[in-house]
């Protein structure tokens, strides 16, 4: 049997582009190569090639032969279908209406999970540190903070009374419906806080216990953070997944003004 054929990812693994995209790929079995694209070091620039490919917005870059795609989200729906023999389940549906329901979670990941997830995990994560002993600046933090976890709250009222009824949002198996949360979802339960705010939907704990132990969302995660990453207060070992079958190359991408 051939090998599955080769992609290419551009980006940063803790991207949560390049994660949603990392983990399509790895759940789908498909061979790639991750080229880390190195923009935050002092003294890098981009390289030619890969200004010429990039998306304006800064968003991941898949390449694939002569394709080049941008957008997460597009790109799995493009991994998907240009791959479907290579894959050992259906991420997006074998049918008309299997696929309707998955486009309509994807759209509300897009639409209404991102951005108060996004917004959360910034709050939580990054913008404490940086305001201690600011007492103006730390009262706008935490209202920001409360903000986020009211519009979250809310998006977060409707998936749970959705997963009361199904084990995932398109229905009983994992789709990509589900595994586009994963980066935001993972952004939001890397602080206490935010771990407690799912944890206060029953369903919607159940449900990110079961996709964020996927052996493909565990390699992302490594790859993004090594194999400690910080949870809450203290470290926490994060053991690789098994070996897989799946092929992945890593490149950094750089060059010296």
């Amino acid at each position: 049997m051939a090998s599955a054929p080769v992609v290419q990812v551009f980006g940063q693994p803790a991207s949560t582009d390049v994660a949603r995209v990392m983990a399509c790929l790895l759940e789908r079995k498909l061979e790639f190569q991750l080229v880390r694209t190195d923009t935050f070091r002092r003294g890098h620039q981009l390289l030619p090639e890969l200004v010429k490919m990039r998306d304006p917005s800064g968003k991941v870059v898949l390449k694939h032969g002569d394709i080049t795609l941008s957008d997460s989200r597009g790109i799995c729906r493009y991994v998907c279908t240009e791959f479907p023999r290579w894959c050992t389940r259906d991420l997006y549906g074998s049918g008309a209406l299997e696929r309707a329901s998955i486009e309509k979670w994807l759209q509300a990941e897009a639409q209404s999970f991102d951005t108060p997830s996004a917004a959360l995990a910034f709050h939580l994560a990054l913008a404490p540190p940086r305001l201690v002993g600011v007492e103006e600046e730390a009262r706008r933090a935490a209202a920001a903070v409360a903000e986020s976890e009211r519009r979250l709250l809310r998006v977060l009222d409707v998936y749970d009374d959705a997963l009361g009824r199904s084990a995932y949002l398109a229905g009983d198996e994992f789709t990509l419906a589900d595994l586009t949360h994963l980066p935001a979802a993972h952004g939001v339960a890397r602080s206490a806080r935010g771990r407690a705010l799912l944890a206060s939907k029953g369903n919607v704990a159940r449900w990110y216990a079961a996709i964020s132990a996927r052996p493909a969302w565990r390699q992302v995660v490594v790859m993004a953070h090594g194999p400690h990453r910080a949870v809450g207060a203290r470290e926490e070992a994060t053991a690789a997944p098994p070996a897989s079958e799946v092929c992945v190359q890593t490149t950094l991408l750089s060059a010296a003004p």
